[in-house]
């Protein structure tokens, strides 16, 4: 059992919690709790920590790689990206898909545009593939989608949804139109509601930041513009939850 905050594993562990460049120099990423545990494949496992306090309470619980690394209580806490630990901390190889990865048998996209909370893009990761979304195409200024509090916001999701960060997002979004791929923006400008068009077709969602919404450069690229009617003094949802919407409303029509 490590009881030192000095240890190796220790350092190295907080080293990839706080920083996104180390986690892509390693090539991995951490996820905690019993959940992202049970639900991660085994073959993208690289190394299994427990807090001394669960590893006494499920010591039949790690059938994945055989053995954990138990670390005490405090050591344990000093690793965890939460207030209340769960107890179980997984380092995990990172994925990495192409373009071409997120078109699927009949493409539904959803194309970010500089999302920066960490808690928005987890919840759209994970609100994707309850939705049938077959993939996230990112603009290079996201929020990393290895940040813990992403990946923490999957719950799970993060295993199973191919997402690619664009070095060029204008370019690759012609290429979803060059494909066939109908781009929607939701925009301020939309004339629209957005129940009212027909995505049973190729079809993919502009979404931008937070608080400055898409470029306009990057709406220009949109064949249409749709809206999400508001009442009172609201203009606009929050940047996940107006995905929420038009991600349900494809799959609602598509499920007809």
């Amino acid at each position: 059992m490590i009881t030192s905050t000095s240890n190796a594993h220790v350092k190295q562990l907080q080293l990839l919690r706080k920083k996104g460049k180390e986690r892509a120099a390693q090539d991995v990423f951490l996820v905690e709790g019993i959940k992202m545990y049970q639900e991660l494949p085994k073959e993208r496992l690289v190394q299994t920590y427990v807090s001394e306090s669960f590893y006494r309470k499920n010591p039949d619980v790690f059938p994945k790689d055989g053995q954990a690394v138990v670390l005490s209580d405090r050591v344990f806490e000093s690793v965890s990206d939460t207030k209340t630990p769960q107890g179980v901390l997984c380092l995990v190889k990172q994925y990495h898909y192409e373009l071409g990865d997120l078109f699927g048998e009949r493409p539904f996209i959803m194309a970010l545009e500089n999302i920066q909370d960490p808690g928005n893009l987890g919840t759209i990761l994970r609100t994707a593939e309850g939705a049938g979304v077959t993939g996230l195409l990112l603009s290079s200024d996201s929020v990393e989608v290895y940040n813990p509090k992403v990946i923490r916001s999957t719950m799970g999701s993060i295993y199973r949804m191919p997402f690619y960060y664009s070095d060029d997002f204008h370019r690759d979004l012609r290429t979803l139109k060059d494909r066939g791929i109908r781009l929607y923006a939701a925009h301020l400008k939309g004339t629209g509601a957005y129940d009212r068009e027909d995505y049973c077709g190729p079809s993919a969602f502009l979404i931008g930041n937070e608080s400055k919404g898409l470029r306009e450069e990057t709406a220009n690229l949109a064949d249409v513009y749709v809206k999400i009617p508001m009442c009172g003094q609201v203009e606009s949802l929050n940047a996940a939850v107006a995905s929420a919407v038009l991600m349900y409303e494809v799959n609602r029509q598509r499920r007809r």
